[in-house]
Order: C-alpha cells, then structure tokens, then sequence
C-alpha cells in the first residue's frame, strides 16, 4: 500500500491517493481533480474508488466529477442528503480496493454524518493499517464542532471526544494517520500543529483530546478555543451536497480599460493581486488588495470579506491570476474576469490612480497624532492577548459592515503580519478614509517603542 499527500496550503488540507500499485483509492479531493489525476499516473494506477470523510465546510469537494469521470464508486455516507447517485456506506461496512480492505467507521463530532476510513493492505497481513480520519482527529487537535450549528456544538464536541476514542481503538500504534484538516485550516480548533505526520499511537500519547480523561473539561476547553471561521463556509455544504460540477480553471481574455474603468465607477469588486506596498504606492481607485504572493491567505480571506457571489474582476500577473482562478474555483467563486499584466497602467490606461503612506511602527511612533486611530484588525481573541493601546478592534472580516464605527480621523491600521492589514487599508481607501498602513508584525511594536497592552 502507498499513499500519495496531495496538499492544499492555501485551505490547510490534504487529499489522498491509497493505491495498491494497481487501482486507487481517493480520499477527499478537492475539486481541482488535475492534481489527484496526475498522481494517478505517476504511480501508473487506476482509481476505482472515491470517498468523502464528510460533505466539507471549507472547500468544494472534486469526489463526484472525479468519480463520474474515471467509473469510480463514490463513497458517501448513506445519511447524508445529497441530490446525486452515489454508493452510500455506513458504520462497520468492509469494502475492497483491489488488495486493499477499507472499514468504515463513524466518527461523528466535525459533522453529525462525519466518516473515518482504516485501510490495511491484505497483502501484509499483520502491518499497520492506514488510518484517514478527515476532520474528526487531527495532529494535536480534532475539528471544529461549531460549523453545522450553534444549537449541536456541545452535543458534537461531545460525539468528537467519544469518536477518537473510538478511531484510536480501531487501529494499531503505529498506523499512520491522514487527516484532511489540520494544516492551517480555519476547520481545525486551537493553533496549527506543525507536525508533518504522526501515528495513532503518537497522538494518544499527546493530543488532548485523548489525554484529557474528563469529557466535561475537554469540552470545555474545545468550546473555550473555537474563533471566528471564514463566511464563505455557509456555502459549501449545501454546494457539496449538491454535486458541484467541473472547475474551469481558464485564465479568461483581459478585460478591456474601458470596460474595467465603468466596473470601478460602479463599485464593482476588482481585486489588485499584487503586494500589499505596491498596491498602497498606486493602484486603480476603487481596487482592493488581497495580494496574492504564495496564495496562503488570499482564498480564505478573499471569501470571509468580499460578499458571496458578487461580480469579481481579478488585476495582477498572468501567474497569479491563473493560480488564483484555480484557489477560487475550489471554494466555489467561479469564472472571475481579470485584467492580465503586471501594473496599473496596463490594465485601465488613463484611468485614475490612487495611493497611500505605508511604514513600520517607527513611521506610527513618529507622525501619529493625538487625534489619530490605530485600527487593529485581528480577531478578537488576538486583540485580548495584548494590542496596542487605546486602538480599536474591528476584525477585518467584519471591517465592511462596521466601517461606519472608525472614527472621521487619520486610520493607522496594521494586524499581526501585515497581509489583513494591507486588505483593510485598501478598503478604507476605496471608502474614500484617510489611511495609514503599519507593514510591520504585531510582535515588534513594544521593541520599536510602542505602547502596548496586555
């Protein structure tokens, strides 16, 4: 048996393709299927099998276009509502990938119909089974229980605590365990493991969610960590339900100044792809920023900030327009229009440009005035640990339904690294403020002198 990690960095997650050397299993694709189809053939196999731990809450799910396209059976749990054909599994059932023997098992806790999957290769009977476990347990941690409802939370933290108890007990020590969630993703809870893999037997050692002997005090704990989730993930579920369709992932013919200056008077959402910097020294008014540079944050704040299905125009380099197109498809923004080339005046030639000051915390401690704002822009739990004092907190997720609470004043607006601050900044500016954007981490304010409180 041999697994192929295909990773999504930008999301947090992990695809997996459990191939005996003949035929395949897919576990969670997402829905760029290009990436799992290639991995296909570089182990010279075909897939037969594909399988969803659940109907995810952070992307489109690839399964059933993967599925239809190859002849493959879907997996799906049989108590899930879904609109399309697929070969539905339930707890404890057994199922053959060529010499692979799949169990199922029910994890329920991340959702209510949550599945896990133990794979052993009958082939070396005896040898640890592989175990894939979704967004049930993870490296250091397990789901988020709070993204079906705020009425089941409790109920499905409780279910999680029992549930990796339950996969733990499934498997040998030393199998290895896939999760699809953990990487960075907003489905898991508490702070991303580093871990690049582990076994079952390392995280019954370390994960407190199996070294905490009271359920109570877990739960507590589970329900005490869980922030602030990406608004785009309302959608994805039903979507996913569904069976969403193929991805085009085409970057599409630039769009003509003209026409891309009429979006910008019409207030029309057009996206700078570009760094945070250059964007602040110019830009076409009316732009914002969400840069794109190794895309880690552009997919999951672009679709917290900008609201759901709203015309999109995307401005930037052929290369990160064409990387962008393909993270957006997989949360299911399709098809934007974008104006290919690298500056401003490629892409509206005539057409009014805008800017604003951007430094560091040595710029903010120098030039600020009493009458000025510090906007900090993280989320809450971030600005209770210690933030700069006398600013004000607006996350910037919620920055656009809450732009009328800043103050009529100069706006110095910064967040942990930069990267949400220089998407605030460009919202600020589009909405006509007066904006200052602190290019600096949160970690070094009190070094370069300023005032910070805990």
């Amino acid at each position: 048996m041999d697994v192929v990690v295909i990773e999504t960095p930008p999301l947090g997650d992990r695809s997996y393709l459990v191939h005996d050397g003949d035929v395949a299993l897919v576990v969670d694709p997402q829905r760029d299927i290009d990436r799992v189809e290639a991995a296909a053939r570089d182990a010279g196999v075909r897939i037969t099998h594909v399988a969803e731990t659940h109907l995810h809450n952070d992307y489109v799910t690839g399964g059933l276009v993967l599925a239809e396209k190859h002849g493959a059976a879907y997996l799906v749990n049989a108590e899930d509502h879904v609109t399309f054909t697929r070969v539905p599994v339930s707890d404890g059932q057994v199922l053959r990938v060529g010499r692979l023997v799949v169990t199922v098992v029910a994890t329920p806790g991340h959702t209510h119909t949550h599945l896990s999957y133990v794979v052993r290769d009958e082939a070396h009977d005896g040898g640890p089974a592989a175990v894939f476990s979704g967004g049930s347990l993870l490296y250091g941690s397990v789901g988020r229980t709070d993204l079906v409802s705020s009425h089941d939370t409790a109920t499905l933290a409780h279910h999680q605590y029992s549930s990796v108890r339950r996969l733990v007990s499934s498997a040998h020590p030393d199998a290895p365990l896939y999760p699809t969630h953990g990487f960075g993703s907003f489905c898991s809870t508490g702070p991303a493991s580093r871990q690049e893999s582990s076994t079952i037997g390392e995280q019954a050692l370390s994960n407190h969610a199996l070294t905490d002997p009271d359920e109570d005090h877990f739960v507590a704990e589970l329900l005490e960590n869980l922030t602030a989730y990406p608004a785009y993930y309302a959608h994805m579920s039903p979507l996913n339900a569904a069976g969403p369709g193929a991805a085009d992932l085409s970057v599409p013919d630039s769009v003509e100044a003209g026409e891309l200056g009429r979006r910008l008077r019409a207030g029309e959402w057009v996206v700078d792809l570009r760094h945070r910097v250059a964007f602040a020294d110019s830009h076409l008014q009316g732009s914002v920023c969400f840069e794109y540079g190794r895309g880690e944050n552009f997919t999951s704040y672009l679709g917290w900030v900008i609201p759901w299905n709203q015309p999109l125009t995307l401005l930037g380099p052929f290369d990160e327009v064409e990387k962008a197109i393909r993270d957006l498809a997989r949360i299911g923004i399709d098809s934007p229009d974008a104006a290919v080339g690298p500056h401003p005046g490629e892409w509206a030639p005539g057409y009014p440009q805008a800017s604003y000051p951007h430094g560091d915390w040595t710029l903010l401690l120098r030039e600020r005035n009493p009458e000025d704002v510090v906007l900090d822009v993280r989320r809450p739990d971030e600005f209770g640990t210690s933030h700069v004092a006398g600013a004000l907190n607006i996350p910037v997720y919620e920055l656009l339904g809450r732009i009328t609470e800043v103050p009529d004043a100069r706006i110095w607006v910064h967040c942990a690294t930069g990267y949400r601050a220089g998407v605030a900044a460009s919202l600020l500016d589009r909405a006509g403020r007066d904006v200052v954007l602190v290019n600096a981490r949160f970690r070094d304010a009190a070094g370069a002198g300023i005032e910070v409180a805990t």
